[in-house]
């Protein structure tokens, strides 16, 4: 780690002598790039000091609207592995890596809203791309308002643009594998009202067998202005999507053909059915130029059912809570002490239930319902409560001290089996207290060194709460861990450049492993510890080539050095102690060219490496590296004073790489069937979209 902390130092001296020496030509760059524009004009979430990343228009521009991943994939220390639209698994600096499906160890919000489920579950594939303004990403678990989640926080946010005039917008985009989205909008605003309605279809049929996927949505934001002092904000989003399920497959399959679906997932014609909805009230109230409160109250509903091969799964969550967050200032010696204190509480019932699968029965029509297996429900409540304080001691030295405090409980029912048979139990869990404290100091005006050293936390996912008799675990504990991190934030004088640069190691105890002992059943233990450390780095960059065409680079890189320092399997008999974690890459690097030509007219590039992925613990099998190039160009332009037009398209995997988007880490082969390790990434392919304003 030594040699980390000596390349951060490196970078910073370098940066300083950038800035002093101002080799940049005024006339080389004419406007601030995408990060830069975001971080200057984006409302911030993060509370008080603590550094997060964020991205916004430009950086999706770069990509398809559908690939809401590939744009998140563009913010260093976070890899999004992605086996299909509705399977996705993002990590944040390895944390997360070691979960076999979907997301956890952060916390996930929408307009400030969680909307992570209790066992801290989030699923980014419910909510569409063209409907965000912004994606916020704090990695770690500085963000005491945020969950102190180990992976940290990524915050939605959803269109607001506050007097603007009314205006239509429709984007319509089609594309390879039966590609069709199409994406209608409406904005109103004036004195005291702002709406913005949205709603959007998508369909495609997918690269492999059985991967169709359809989804229908609307997000309805509106904000009412009662007074100069007060207003309320109601929003409502509802997504619909069903998707097949294609599964992963060998790497004999991989190697033979990798649009093929797993046997039994084709076999079965298995897919999910999802509905999920959001509502969320909120009201602000500004009590004076130092004091201001944002309450909220929000519910939230999912019904979900999957029949796979092994089982039918029929399950629904409906969860509700508020979110209350006070910020002010106080005068102390001359300088302003900034605070923010609050409290979230979210509550949810899960309630599920498993079917036995007669697909085989059904002459080839797949799935088919059939006995129940298990009736469940679990009750979970998860309260944090929150508050910070930041004092400039001097010009140049500002430190912040934060405290989460959080309580978890769980209520587990077997309504299925009765008497002794019965499983029912809680399990309430010891109150963490989780501080935080952040230095920046401002070297010069384009130079700012920060430190953080932060406590997190993950909690269990319900299966790993659970010992294979379907009793809950009194013995499982949750995560936790230790942050520290040392950063730099450089600024050109006319903040045309950006580099930032953080190095930071976290360690973890009481590693969460989840053992495989059935097809689809897993249990949890405390296993040991992990040692996650690495380097991020951004760098921006603008360049005016002549009056009219600018050209952006940009580079993001994660150098990650993730291990396990005490990891015992016990049924292996092994000692995987001093290996590479398991589903992290080493290295993650993504880089592009934005070129505009000023009359309308551009052209993105964009390039992704992903080094080999360590599948098993014993780190006996590797996933291969690979390389992705992707290209998108585009016209917009005015027809009239009201109608504005725009046209673009855009070429993925123009090398036609063969590659896994996602893996499957441990994976077993059951039934003598060879290992499921892969997720196919998609060849080549292509779309072009036309998108109309109409300003009345």
């Amino acid at each position: 780690m030594k040699r980390i902390f000596q390349l951060l130092l490196i970078i910073s001296v370098t940066t300083l002598n950038l800035s002093a020496q101002n080799t940049i030509k005024n006339d080389s760059i004419t406007q601030l790039n995408e990060v830069i524009v975001v971080d200057t004009l984006t409302a911030k979430n993060a509370i008080g000091i603590i550094p997060s990343q964020t991205i916004g228009a430009d950086t999706f521009s770069n990509y398809s609207p559908v690939d809401f991943i590939s744009s998140i994939n563009q913010i260093s220390g976070l890899y999004a592995l992605s086996g299909a639209l509705n399977t996705n698994r993002i990590t944040i600096r390895g944390v997360g890596s070691r979960t076999l499906y979907g997301t956890d160890k952060l916390r996930l919000y929408y307009n400030n809203i969680p909307i992570t489920n209790g066992t801290g579950s989030s699923t980014i594939e419910a909510f569409d791309l063209e409907n965000l303004t912004s994606i916020e990403v704090i990695k770690g678990p500085k963000g005491t308002g945020f969950g102190t989640n180990l992976g940290g926080a990524i915050i939605l946010n959803t269109k607001q643009t506050s007097n603007q005039p009314t205006k239509f917008t429709n984007n319509t985009t089609v594309g390879s594998y039966g590609l069709f989205k199409n994406s209608l909008g409406f904005t109103h605003s004036q004195d005291n009202f702002y709406m913005t309605f949205q709603y959007g279809h998508m369909e495609i049929d997918g690269y492999r067998e059985n991967n169709r996927f359809e989804r229908d949505g609307f997000l309805l934001n509106t904000i009412f202005k009662l007074s100069e002092k007060s207003e309320v904000g109601l929003l409502i989003n509802h997504i619909d999507y069903s998707a097949q399920i294609a599964s992963s497959i060998s790497q004999e399959d991989f190697d033979e053909d990798p649009t093929q679906a797993a046997f039994t997932w084709k076999s079965s014609k298995g897919y999910e059915d999802n509905n999920y909805s959001l509502i969320g009230l909120s009201h602000t109230y500004y009590a004076n130029s130092n004091l201001k409160n944002t309450t909220s109250l929000f519910y939230t509903y999912l019904d979900h059912y999957e029949p796979a091969p092994f089982n039918i799964l029929d399950e629904y969550t409906t969860g509700y809570g508020f979110r209350t967050l006070f910020s002010g200032n106080i005068a102390v010696s001359q300088n302003t002490l900034s605070y923010t204190f609050g409290g979230e509480l979210y509550k949810d019932e899960y309630s599920w239930g498993t079917f036995n699968n007669l697909y085989q029965e059904n002459n080839g029509n797949g799935s088919l319902q059939g006995e129940r297996l298990s009736q469940n429900k679990e009750f979970r409540n998860q309260l944090n409560g929150f508050a910070t304080a930041s004092y400039s001691f001097t010009d140049k030295l500002t430190a912040q001290l934060g405290l989460n405090i959080n309580k978890t409980q769980y209520d587990y029912r077997d309504i299925f089996n009765t008497g002794e048979s019965n499983t029912s139990a809680n399990r309430d869990f010891n109150t963490l207290f989780l501080p935080s404290l952040d230095v920046n100091y401002a070297i010069t005006p384009t130079n700012q060194l920060y430190a953080n050293i932060s406590r997190g936390f993950s909690n269990p996912s319900l299966e790993e709460t659970l010992t294979p008799d379907g009793i809950i675990n009194p013995d499982i504990l949750q995560e936790t861990g230790t942050n520290y991190e040392l950063g730099i934030v450089h600024k050109s004088k006319d903040e045309k450049l950006k580099l930032e640069v953080a190095a930071y190691i976290m360690p973890i105890k009481n590693l969460l492993v989840a053992n495989r002992v059935g097809d689809n059943q897993y249990i949890g233990r405390n296993a040991g510890k992990t040692k996650h450390q690495g380097i991020d780095l951004d760098l921006n960059y603008r360049i005016d080539l002549n009056e009219k065409i600018n050209i952006s680079p940009f580079i993001s890189y994660t150098y990650s050095n993730h291990k396990f320092v005490d990891f015992t399997d016990d049924e292996a008999s092994e000692d995987y102690s001093g290996n590479d974690l398991t589903g992290a890459p080493k290295n993650k690097l993504n880089s592009g060219i934005q070129t505009n030509f000023g009359n309308g007219l551009f052209i993105n590039i964009t390039h992704q490496f992903i080094d080999e992925i360590p599948l098993t613990d014993a780190n006996s099998l590797y996933s291969d590296s690979f390389s992705l190039l992707n290209i998108k160009l585009g016209y917009k332009n005015n027809i009239s004073d009201r109608i504005r037009m725009g046209l673009d398209f855009g070429i993925n995997n123009i090398t036609d790489t063969k590659y896994a988007q996602s893996v499957l880490i441990n994976a077993t082969g059951f039934g003598g069937n060879a290992p499921r390790y892969f997720y196919p990434g998609n060849n080549i392919n292509y779309y072009g979209g036309v998108k109309l304003n109409y300003t009345l």
